[in-house]
C-alpha cells in the first residue's frame, strides 16, 4: 500500500547539489529494483526449503522498509536490499498457491501487468485524476483495509477464527477481494501523480529510489491480491 509512502511534502527537501528526481530516473531505478525482486523470487520458487526462513525474512524487509521511509535519503543503500527481502517471500508465497491452483501465478502476474498499465493510461489520459477528494477517499480505503488485515491476524493468533468473508469463496467473499483489487489498483493513480510531482519540483535524486520503492509496494500488494482473488473464483 504505498499512498501512505507518497504523501503530500514529501519531495520538498532541499537540495544542494544539481542532481533532482526525474521521472525517466524513477523508471530506471523502478526496473533495477524489480530486476532484484524477480532473481530472488526465482531463488526461492527454486529452493521450497527457503520457507523454514520467512520470518526472518519477513522481519527483515519490515525494518528496511521502516528505515527507508523515514530516512529516505538512505533509500538507494536500502530498498535493492528490501527487493531482495520482497522477491524471497513473493517467491516462496506465489509457489504455495501455484502447488494448490496450478496456472494461477502467470494469471496474477498478467493481471497485475494489465492493470498497471491500464491505470498509467487512464492517469495519462485525464480519465482518472488524483484529486484532493480523490486521495482522501482512496487512502483512507486503504488504511481500512491495513485496519481489516490487522484484526483478521490478531483474531488467527488468539483462535479467535477470523474475520468474516475475508478468507471464504462465497459471493461476498468474492465481492471484497474484488473491492481490494479496485483499492490497490487505484493507489497506482496517487503514486503516478506524486512522482510526478516530485520530478516537477525538483526533489533530490535519492528521491527516485524511494518512489521507485513506494510504487514496489503497491504493485506486490496488488499482485498478492490478484492470487486471492482468482484462488476465490476457482472455489
Amino acid at each position: 500500500m504505498s499512498n501512505p509512502l507518497l504523501k503530500d511534502g514529501i519531495f520538498e527537501s532541499p537540495i544542494s547539489s544539481n542532481e533532482v528526481m526525474t521521472v525517466s530516473g524513477t523508471i530506471n531505478k523502478s526496473i533495477i529494483l524489480w530486476l532484484f525482486l524477480a532473481v530472488s523470487a526465482f531463488y526461492s520458487w527454486t529452493h521450497p526449503n527457503i520457507m523454514s526462513l520467512m520470518f526472518p525474512i519477513l522481519i527483515a524487509a519490515f525494518a528496511l522498509a521502516m528505515i527507508s521511509i523515514f530516512k529516505k535519503s538512505a533509500s538507494p543503500f536500502l530498498t535493492p536490499a528490501y527487493a531482495i527481502c520482497e522477491g524471497l517471500v513473493l517467491g516462496a508465497v506465489s509457489l504455495h498457491f501455484e502447488k494448490a491452483y496450478p496456472g494461477v501465478v502467470v494469471n496474477a502476474i498478467l493481471l497485475t501487468i494489465c492493470v498497471l498499465f491500464c491505470m498509467l493510461a487512464a492517469y495519462k489520459t485525464g480519465i482518472l485524476k488524483s484529486t484532493p477528494k480523490f486521495q482522501k477517499v482512496v487512502i483512507l480505503s486503504t488504511f481500512a483495509v491495513a485496519a481489516v488485515y490487522i484484526i483478521d491476524i490478531f483474531l488467527n493468533i488468539f483462535g479467535a477464527g477470523s474475520f468474516p468473508y475475508i478468507h471464504d469463496s462465497s459471493a461476498i467473499g468474492i465481492i471484497i477481494s474484488f473491492v481490494i483489487v479496485a483499492i490497490a489498483s487505484l493507489n497506482l493513480i496517487i503514486d503516478f501523480d506524486l512522482i510526478e510531482n516530485g520530478a516537477r519540483s525538483g526533489a533530490p535524486k535519492y528521491m527516485e529510489w524511494y518512489s521507485a520503492f513506494a510504487l514496489m509496494v503497491t504493485l506486490v500488494w496488488l499482485y498478492l491480491e490478484m492470487l486471492r482473488f482468482l484462488t476465490k473464483m476457482r472455489n
